[in-house]
This record gives structure tokens, C-alpha cells and sequence, in this order.
């Protein structure tokens, strides 16, 4: 297992703790079924890794998660370069938007479940 730490900018832990603290709905719903090594690996909610902050990431297999709410209607620009500046540390990305989790949790899951998989093997 890869278990990688990606560097991080220290002052993103004080606001990591207040997104945690304060999760959105679909945050919340996520993490119901991601908590307690749910799908065999364990996920962490708001993790900084450079200058950013993702929704869940789970060490073991490098893989980062992100809900796509309404705050990212309008930044897809912001977001493939943040993406495209962690990928680099090889981190894989799975993103979803906040209809799918609230309306379709069953697919969301399918998917995360199936990329984790691949990810372990």
C-alpha cells in the first residue's frame, strides 16, 4: 500500500477543522458510508495537500474524492488546475456533484467501490 503523505501548506490545518466541523449536507451523506474503513481503506474528510483542501482522501491508495456543489459551478477553471497540480504527486480523483450523492448514492458508491478495488489490486 502506497500511504503516501502529500505535502501541505500548514496554515490550511486550522481551516481543514472548521470545514470538517462545518461539512455540507452531502459531506455528511458521503461520509455515513465512508467512515470506519466502510470500503476496506480508510478516508479522511477536508485533508490539505498543497495549497488546497479535498473533500475526502484516503492515503492507503492515493485516492482524493471532491463534491462538486454550487461553490463549483463557476470555478471548473480553479478546480482542473488544482487537480491537475495534485495528480502530480499521484493522487487519483474521483468527483461527483452534490445532485448525484443527494439523489443516487447507490451509483456513487458503485463507483467509489469499484475505483478502490482497482486501487488495491
Amino acid at each position: 500500500m502506497r500511504n503516501k503523505i502529500i505535502p501541505y501548506n500548514p496554515e490550511l490545518k486550522l481551516l481543514a477543522r472548521q470545514l470538517r466541523k462545518n461539512s455540507t449536507l452531502t459531506e455528511v451523506l458521503l461520509w455515513q458510508n465512508l467512515k470506519k474503513r466502510a470500503l476496506e481503506v480508510q478516508f479522511h474528510r477536508q485533508v490539505p495537500m498543497l495549497n488546497y483542501i479535498v473533500d475526502f482522501y484516503c492515503h492507503e491508495i492515493g485516492l482524493a474524492i471532491e463534491i462538486d456543489g454550487k461553490s463549483h459551478d463557476h470555478s471548473f477553471i480553479y478546480d482542473a488546475k488544482r487537480q491537475g497540480e495534485i495528480e502530480a504527486y499521484g493522487v487519483q480523483f474521483l468527483r461527483f456533484s452534490n445532485e448525484e450523492v443527494k439523489t443516487n448514492m447507490f451509483s456513487v458508491l458503485l463507483v467509489i467501490e469499484e475505483k478502490v478495488k482497482a486501487l488495491l489490486n
